[in-house]
């Protein structure tokens, strides 16, 4: 492909009165090729204001290793090259003019980075095994966006008429219509039987607990020896489900809404996503991370609740854990922002989820003019709440003991706008489904003063929603 001239696009945007919600929207449109819905359904304040949710891309691009798959209207390419770069160069052909006053969305990439192209950000070993063989990056190019504004409660379609083609009215005006009102027929996708089906089914888990426990004693003696402060390690659960991914995002959702969640299908896999924390947001040139460190479970009841909240509020070891990763992410973000413009708006929150009580930092910064989206992407990836501190030999030691390579989990999820603007989430509580088959990974992270068990115990409360997304009461494999 060949980006010797820029495309301009003009942007029409309307409001659609009388909306259904977004929810019954993404029921409407959910068998769509390509679909996307980045769902805010754990609104919070003004960091996670709105949902978007598109399909039928104009163009899909997919990389593993340095081998580049496009496919758009003109057919089917395939060349090699560095998947940042190319990537880099598809956003500035369809560069738009950001505006202050527009939805921070207009049109763009939606899709994922995952986690393994941090071989292409540092010189790493590769002795995990890539046994599901996804590619590195997914995502289409969309130019028509449904918009949910979740404070104003306003619902809004956005189209960009890059010139490709003459059917973008007819497109939007299909969509405008499937919006409006609500059905019978799509009231009853939201019935009970979804969510309470049960089915016989087995977990099986890439490490036996003897085996993760060990991998964390190796972590401590890395730690004693001076390599790293901390490592996130991390096991897989994988089991055979016959639940459509679009019906497993609706368990997931009901049980355990959050503020970063989101739903992609793609040829050849879906990706099913229940996240609390933000990676990177960018609006203009105003930088944000949020990452997640220290966890407990919710309590059984109000008093029992209130003892785990403040547990971990003061718990010695989960601030220092906060403070270490929120230093990594002022330390990244201080590679491609102003000087002095690095700040920690929220040093420490408490936030609450159906099955968690999270540690939360705040970490802003504005991005120098020098760099672009894909410098930012580059300079902070993946985030250093899911490697571990230093953020390189937490990566090597992850490599060495996880049996195998990560993939989408633990990368991002979310849009990088034509605008310039982007959302991404920390791929956690994140199901991948490649046809029948489902994984999902949780992790802890390892310090000097880790106990192994209450490590262990910890993944299986972060691992409590997914399990039950999937079956009230399954039968965990060893």
């Amino acid at each position: 492909m060949k980006f010797d001239a820029y495309i301009t696009g003009k942007v029409f945007t309307y409001e659609v009165k009388g909306a259904c919600t977004p929810m019954e929207a993404f029921c409407r449109f959910s068998k769509n090729e390509n679909i996307f819905f980045l769902d805010s359904a754990l609104p919070k304040n003004e960091i996670s204001r709105y949902s978007f949710l598109g399909f039928a891309p104009f163009l899909v691009l997919k990389t593993k290793h340095r081998k580049i798959h496009i496919k758009d209207n003109a057919g089917v390419n395939e060349f090699e090259g560095n998947p940042f770069e190319y990537l880099r160069k598809l956003l500035n052909q369809y560069s738009l003019k950001n505006t202050v006053d527009s939805l921070p969305f207009q049109g763009g990439a939606v899709g994922y980075f995952g986690y393994d192209l941090c071989h292409y950000i540092e010189k790493l070993p590769h002795n995990s095994v890539d046994d599901l063989e996804l590619p590195d990056i997914y995502m289409g190019f969309y130019d028509i966006i449904v918009s949910y504004d979740h404070f104003l409660k306003k619902c809004f379609v956005t189209g960009i008429d890059f010139g490709i083609d003459n059917t973008l009215n007819d497109r939007m005006e299909q969509i405008i219509e499937e919006l409006h009102g609500k059905s019978e027929e799509q009231e009853e996708l939201f019935n009970d039987k979804i969510a309470t089906e049960v089915v016989d089914m087995e977990l099986k888990c890439n490490f036996t607990k003897d085996a993760y426990m060990k991998a964390i004693r190796q972590i401590k003696n890395y730690i004693t020896a001076g390599d790293v402060y901390q490592v996130n390690l991390s096991q897989r659960f994988e089991t055979c489900i016959d639940v459509s991914a679009d019906d497993l995002y609706k368990r997931l959702r009901r049980i355990n809404p959050a503020p970063f969640a989101c739903y992609l299908s793609f040829e050849g896999v879906s990706i099913v996503s229940s996240s609390p924390e933000r990676f990177l947001r960018v609006c203009g040139r105003d930088v944000q991370s949020r990452p997640i460190k220290g966890t407990r479970p919710r309590g059984k009841n109000a008093f029992e609740d209130e003892e785990m909240k403040q547990a971990l509020l003061s718990s010695p070891k989960d601030n220092a854990e906060l403070t270490m990763i929120t230093d990594l992410e002022r330390n990244d973000l201080g590679r491609v922002c102003n000087y002095g413009s690095i700040r920690v708006v929220e040093e420490k929150v408490l936030e609450t989820y159906p099955t968690v009580h999270h540690l939360v930092s705040t970490v802003i910064g504005k991005l120098h003019e020098r760099y672009d989206i894909i410098d930012l992407v580059k300079a902070t990836f993946p985030g250093g709440s899911i490697t571990g501190a230093p953020k390189i030999r937490a990566m090597q030691i992850i490599d060495e003991l996880e049996p195998c390579q990560r993939s989408v989990y633990t990368g991002s999820v979310g849009y990088i706008g034509f605008n310039g603007n982007i959302d991404l989430n920390i791929a956690i509580r994140t199901f991948i489904m490649k046809e029948k088959t489902v994984y999902f990974q949780v992790g802890s992270g390892i310090v000097a003063d880790s106990n192994e068990e209450d490590e262990y115990e910890e993944t299986l409360h972060k691992a409590k929603a997914l399990i039950a997304s999937l079956n009230p009461c399954p039968t965990l494999s060893s």
